[in-house]
């Protein structure tokens, strides 16, 4: 035991003298998260502050406030300082509390994703959002639990197109993925760019058996979501995973995953959901782990999920 204590020691010295220290370990996680390019994108987070903007009638939640001071200090913890405000359905079409938020932080740090009836919205208004960061409109028709059948949804969707095409906007869908059947025929006659939140919302109703099995085209609707993605004017957004299963671990929308970066390395996005609204206090850095991991040691494929591809939908490249 003496020459095994003596080398101890003496390596320790060494260290004092020379003023080294021992090289700290880097967990997994650390070399994961450092993989995520500089000038990154969160595609899809929310600010919400009830004590000051009122939810609108009928909100189906109450929030703690969760504002733009909390959002960065969690993005920083990822590295990202570029984000996408995206309005909630608990304020319906009052975008205050996000706009707020928005002239904030400037369009050079930020976009936003506005909610509005289209039977009056002005031109006025929109230039005044365009302005300031606003480049997409969102119609959420899961969290309601709307259905439209195949004529309304597309005469509700070619309106509202026709007003944001003039813009450079984005149609950003928040729909079950079963309806990428009908949106598969609606959304080359529409103009603009397309996207479709949270994995493009599948249904897992046997997520174990869809994990044995592995074939993401059984899922109902995904054989169409990849034909919307290769037409060229669709992304999807690779977000909230905890909306669509239990599976902390994630294995279960892999198949899905692996498969969408494969056939549309170009039209997917990285976006946290953050607060993570009815899920508070979520740890989502397993989740960009996983993103991390699912592109392989593919650096290039990295940077477009999380850079590239966001400034494409968002038109930041264009205005560089």
């Amino acid at each position: 035991m003496r020459p095994i204590f003596f080398l101890a020691r003496a390596s320790s010295w060494k260290q004092y003298w020379t003023g080294s220290r021992p090289t700290p370990k880097v967990s997994i996680r650390e070399l994961l998260l450092e993989k995520i390019p500089q000038k990154s994108w969160d595609s899809h987070m929310h600010v919400v502050d009830p004590t000051q903007y009122p939810l609108a009638e009928g909100a189906q939640y109450t929030p703690e406030p969760h504002r733009l001071s909390e959002a960065l200090t969690f993005e920083s913890t990822l590295g990202i300082h570029k984000i996408v405000l995206v309005q909630p359905s608990i304020y319906g079409n009052d975008n205050s509390c996000m706009l707020d938020a928005l002239r904030k932080i400037g369009p050079q740090n930020g976009r936003a994703v506005v909610t509005f009836d289209p039977k009056s919205i002005t031109s006025l208004t929109l230039d005044v959002w365009h302005r300031i960061g606003v480049r997409g409109v969102r119609i959420n028709l899961q969290s309601v639990g709307q259905q439209m059948d195949p004529d309304e949804l597309t005469a509700t969707l070619q309106q509202y197109a026709d007003i944001i095409r003039p813009y450079g906007w984005v149609l950003q869908l928040y729909v079950p993925l079963n309806t990428a059947t009908e949106l598969e025929t609606i959304v080359p006659k529409l103009g603009v760019n397309v996207c479709l939140d949270h994995f493009g919302c599948p249904t897992l109703s046997d997520p174990l058996g869809y994990q044995l099995a592995g074939d993401p085209y059984s899922l109902p609707g995904f054989t169409s979501l990849v034909n919307l993605l290769s037409q060229g004017s669709t992304y999807l957004k690779m977000s909230a995973p905890y909306r669509l299963s239990p599976d902390g671990g994630h294995l279960d929308l892999e198949p899905m995953a692996k498969e969408l970066l494969r056939v549309a390395p170009k039209r997917i996005v990285f976006a946290t959901d953050w607060p993570h609204t009815r899920y508070e206090g979520l740890d989502i850095k397993p989740f960009v782990e996983s993103v991390v991991e699912w592109c392989g040691e593919d650096n290039t494929l990295i940077e477009r999920i999380f850079k590239y591809n966001a400034e494409d939908l968002w038109s930041v490249s264009n205005e560089k």
